[in-house]
């Protein structure tokens, strides 16, 4: 099995699913008592969320660069960023891993996508993710099309109750209805499944209340990792 790092803490909310999912996968695929070779470098969550408020990619992309660098110096051999948005630095990152492989969620969400057969997908995510085209262009690099909320106080809505609500452990049945509400909407625009695009929107939107099917990053991005980690 090979040594995963997870770079996490942004939020601890998503760290931990992505803890036990990844845990949980190693053991139902092995079964035993066999868990995860990995470690979870929790980084301090606020500090990312200020430097998204000032738009400090760049120092925030060589601060996550460096936490890297770090555990690759001590044997880990491959890399997840238990985030979406901040894949908005991935690049900073794999520049600074080499040849080290990273587990990137945009690649393997549109992987899912594509598997599933899917062309026009729902993408619901924090401002930073809806807004900017790092993750999205990436999707329509594959040949994905991607439908967005139109109105701005909508986008800015969910992005309030990701950082609001869900990054604290915060789940409403009023934030819940408001998300299928926008799933609704971007499905009568021809939507045929939902990304969703933050690692936290799985504590309020799954299968079972979604009007569309989901496309949960988290879980993806978790399966991926462990497919790479026993291969």
């Amino acid at each position: 099995m090979k040594k995963m790092a997870v770079i996490g803490g942004l939020s601890p909310a998503s760290s931990l699913h992505y803890y036990e999912r990844i845990n949980q996968l190693v053991l139902d695929r092995l079964g035993d008592n066999n868990s995860a070779d990995m470690i979870l470098r929790s980084v301090n969550f606020e500090e990312y969320c200020e430097m998204q408020r000032q738009g400090d990619w760049e120092l925030s992309g060589q601060k996550l660069a460096q936490e890297a660098l770090s555990l690759k110096s001590i044997g880990y051999e491959f890399f997840v960023l238990a985030t979406n948005t901040m894949h908005i630095v991935a690049d900073h990152i794999t520049d600074a891993l080499g040849d080290t492989p990273f587990i990137h969620i945009a690649d393997a969400t549109a992987d899912e996508a594509l598997k599933q057969k899917f062309q026009t997908v729902a993408f619901l995510g924090t401002k930073y993710s809806m807004d900017m085209d790092f993750y999205t262009g990436c999707l329509e690099e594959r040949g994905l099309t991607t439908l967005i909320p139109k109105k701005e106080e909508d986008r800015d809505e969910i992005n309030r109750i990701i950082f609001d609500e869900l990054t604290k452990n915060t789940v409403n049945d009023v934030s819940r209805e408001f998300y299928i509400q926008a799933i609704l909407g971007l499905k009568a625009r021809g939507a045929e499944a939902v990304i969703l695009g933050c690692t936290e929107i799985g504590m309020l939107i799954n299968e079972g209340n979604s009007p569309l099917p989901v496309l949960d990053t988290t879980e993806i991005h978790a399966q991926r990792a462990v497919d790479f980690a026993l291969s």
